[in-house]
């Protein structure tokens, strides 16, 4: 994305903060209503031109037939002040949302859209710069580049307990998991789109044949160093990249796009995350609006019984459910969101599948009969392949809760044996690359030095390779040498956990570094409390005959 592209970002955003549009959720969904606008009249012209080269008529696929050709942005862009914000609002939004029949996704986007911007003129500049945003000649990496940056906003604000996953982390949750073509991707929860996205640029990266690299930064930030990617990991060894790429060697486009499944309560952050992945590329992706841990939640009979490959979630932690409204499918009788949520992924689990998880570490040790229940059906039942212990900062500013990531699969057989010898891999993130205590303009600075996440990927591979027999570090527990290194890795049994009422706390079993003998005379130590205690004994000898003489 060039200089001029996100100069124009910049300034629709002024233009809907000065005109009163202040939320960030708010005007990016704005936003997104207009974009949608303007990307739908560009498809248009590309039926035209192609029905032009072909031959055939295009009317069939034309959203917008000759007696709506008004309601095309084309159209209806020209016109101003109150005409034109009476006409989106009244007649554009609810033609959109009357395409049921023609084009199903469309108007789910549509349903019960409201346009916010009240302000004609504000409206009519920001159209403005829309249109002055050649869509359909920008390539679907450039288009999703669009809508992340305007997702950096959401950096600053919260949306009823939701917030963006921050990039780092669902780089490493989407290597752990390692999606592929064919696999159906899931987020019960699913806000921006943020995981549903890494998911696709990882699946478009393994079936490119030139991906490129690019930091968990951003290529901006190579930019304004001046740098290759090849020269900033010579200076940076432990710098946290990921792959991009166009994805020309997927064999069906379309199963892609089937394949990727999101839900969310919110008909906002459904929305942003339903353009999130139209401007990647991901036209027709089954994401839609719901609660997911709800009897009453909207999920048909085929949302209940459908099972995925891969699960990639962050979901809200506050709140409860009243029990009544809870789905009585969940292996948990909690009613709160954090241990329904995972309720909800583990049930959702394929045979085979493998989830990533970000959890409270709450959730770990918590001692109540559902808190334990739950642990112990995921270590007996699951095959639990890691617990990823976060840094209490990794979600400033907008909250501070200490956090971890479980990454579990589903094993192949419907009852599995409890192995009480299989081993429970733990990592501890103490940094990852960015700073845990300042926060300047909205985010935390970069620290691209710091960062535990590129060797825990490596030794993930050395865990993958020997089939997830022999995590890497050391045994729970372990006493080491005075003067060793801090653990990173360690690793503890089934059995041991079990022991342990199914604590999952990293720290429970963290190995620990012996103290190292005192140079002092062990002799003169003795001798020395020994003259401590009669100072002491003289002391109260004397402060007794003083009592003694005031009685």
């Amino acid at each position: 994305m060039n200089q001029e592209i996100r100069r124009k970002l910049d300034r629709i955003t002024d233009i809907l903060w000065a005109g009163g549009t202040t939320n960030p959720v708010t005007y990016i969904e704005q936003i997104s209503y207009l974009i949608y606008l303007k990307l739908l009249d560009e498809r248009e012209d590309q039926l035209a031109l192609q029905a032009k080269l072909t031959g055939e008529p295009a009317n069939g696929r034309s959203l917008f037939p000759r007696q709506a050709r008004r309601y095309r942005w084309s159209e209806f862009r020209f016109k101003s002040g109150e005409e034109l914000r009476d006409f989106v609002r009244d007649e554009v939004f609810l033609y959109m949302a009357s395409l049921v029949k023609q084009s199903p996704r469309v108007a789910e986007y549509f349903r019960d859209a409201v346009l916010e911007i009240v302000d004609p003129q504000v409206l009519k500049e920001v159209m403005d710069e829309i249109d002055s945003i050649p869509f359909s000649k920008l390539g679907s990496d450039v288009k999703g580049d669009i809508f992340e940056y305007l997702l950096t906003h959401l950096g600053q604000s919260a949306l009823n307990g939701q917030f963006r996953t921050p990039r780092q982390i669902r780089t490493m949750m989407v290597e752990l998991v390692d999606p592929d073509f064919g696999d159906t991707v899931y987020d019960p929860c699913c806000g921006t789109g943020g995981f549903l996205i890494d998911s696709i640029e990882h699946i478009l990266a393994k079936y490119s044949a030139e991906p490129v690299e690019v930091p968990i930064y951003g290529e901006e930030w190579l930019e304004k160093r001046g740098q290759t990617i090849e020269q900033a990991k010579k200076e940076i060894p432990n710098l946290q990249t990921y792959r991009k790429g166009p994805g020309e060697k997927i064999p069906d486009w379309q199963l892609l796009e089937r394949s990727i499944y999101g839900f969310d309560v919110s008909r906002q952050m459904m929305r942003i995350s339903m353009m999130n992945l139209v401007l990647h590329g991901i036209e027709n992706a089954p994401v839609r609006r719901a609660n997911v841990l709800s009897e009453y939640g909207g999920l048909s009979d085929d949302d209940l019984a459908r099972r995925y490959q891969v699960i990639l979630s962050n979901p809200p932690f506050s709140g409860t459910l009243p029990k009544d409204s809870i789905r009585k499918d969940l292996p948990t009788n909690s009613k709160k969101s954090e241990l329904l949520f995972l309720g909800v992924m583990m049930e959702a689990l394929a045979p085979g599948g493998r989830c990533a998880v970000v959890v409270p570490e709450g959730l770990l040790f918590g001692s109540t009969k559902a808190h334990v229940e739950l642990r112990k059906k995921l270590v007996r039942d699951y095959d639990l392949l890691a617990v990823v212990s976060l840094p209490a900062g990794v979600f400033k500013p907008y909250a501070g809760v200490k956090t971890a990531v479980l990454v579990f699969r589903r094993p192949v057989e419907a009852k599995k044996k409890f192995d009480k010898q299989a081993k429970i891999w733990f990592y501890e993130v103490r940094n990852d690359g960015y700073d845990p205590d300042r926060i300047t303009q909205g985010g935390r600075p970069e620290t691209p030095e710091q960062n535990d996440i590129p060797r825990l990927i490596q030794m993930w591979q050395e865990y993958k390779k020997s089939g997830f027999r022999k995590p890497p570090g050391i045994e729970a527990n372990a006493l080491l040498e005075p003067g060793s290194d801090e653990p990173h890795a360690w690793w503890a049994t089934g059995e041991l956990v079990e022991r342990n009422d199914f604590n999952l706390a990293a720290g429970r079993y963290k190995p620990t570094i012996g103290q190292p003998a005192p140079d002092e005379d062990p002799v003169e130590l003795i001798r020395e409390v020994i003259e401590d205690e009669r100072q002491i004994i003289a002391g109260l000898e004397k402060l007794l005959k003083e009592v003694e003489a005031v009685q």
